[in-house]
């Protein structure tokens, strides 16, 4: 890890110490956008519904990991806001951890299919 790239999108940050580390401020998916036309392979944000919001509305999330706890606090941050933009998500697999974590990992499937719940018989 210590040598890979890394990119830290912030808005106060002029230097990073944790070589190689790219700082990305102003227009962040558009800087994101041109990251994943280039070479290399995967990149991940960890944890940061802020920045995870514009990159999602501008469709550049290709796999969404979802790691739920167990507990409802009934205030927070909103990983998918009030009017946010609407996404099509397809399940690709999921799992319970030992310490009862469900993990939904997602692909990005365009536009949302509106339709009516009905329960598997």
């Amino acid at each position: 890890m210590n040598g890979l790239p890394k990119y830290v999108a912030s808005c106060s940050l002029k230097t990073a110490d944790w070589a190689p580390t790219t700082i990305l401020s102003e227009d962040i998916a558009a800087q994101v956008s041109e990251l994943k036309q280039g070479p290399g392979r995967e990149l991940q944000i960890q944890g940061s519904a802020t920045l995870a919001q514009p990159l999602l509305a501008a469709g550049l999330i290709d796999e969404l990991r979802l790691v739920i706890a167990p507990v409802v606090l009934g205030n927070g941050q909103r990983l998918f806001p009030e009017g946010g933009a609407p996404a099509g998500l397809q399940l690709l697999r999921n799992e319970t951890t030992s310490g009862g974590l469900a993990v939904h990992v997602y692909e990005s499937a365009g536009l949302p299919k509106y339709g009516i719940y009905e329960p598997d018989a």
